[in-house]
């Protein structure tokens, strides 16, 4: 089994593959106006508009509702990323800070609220783990 996507319902599409888009610096891919995808070498993020959900079941998923998920991004140099995207930021969670585990990671919510954390390795076992990580 290998995890490919990650998929956000949301009520704008474009709104969110803007951000995304901004954040990764990798243009979103639309399939459709109702369905747009970010790829990255390790996986996709994929974002859906409320019209989709009925194609899984009505009611199966609600947009800007998750509290439970962070999408989390790999990238060379954490507070480089803060910088650069420091006024597209609407809520920024928590600055650049070295985590207990040994990534510097910076957190921010998207436009619909979902948590995202960039962050970088900077302990030798957490460097050793992510070695050979596309970014």
């Amino acid at each position: 089994m290998n995890l490919v996507s990650l998929r956000i319902i949301t009520d704008d599409v474009a709104a969110l593959a803007g951000f995304y888009t901004t954040v990764t610096q990798t243009p979103a891919v639309f399939l459709n106006e109702e369905f747009a995808e970010i790829r990255t070498p390790q996986g996709t993020l994929a974002l859906g508009s409320t019209a989709t959900v009925g194609l899984f079941g009505p009611g199966s998923a609600r947009p800007a509702a998750n509290a439970s998920v962070i999408v989390e991004f790999l990238v060379d140099d954490v507070d480089a990323e803060f910088e650069r995207l420091r006024d597209s930021l609407a809520e920024v969670v928590t600055r650049p800070t070295t985590m207990p585990w040994g990534n510097r990671s910076l957190l921010f919510r998207d436009p619909d609220g979902t948590l995202v954390n960039l962050f970088t390795p900077v302990t030798p076992d957490a460097i050793a783990k992510f070695a050979g990580t596309p970014r």
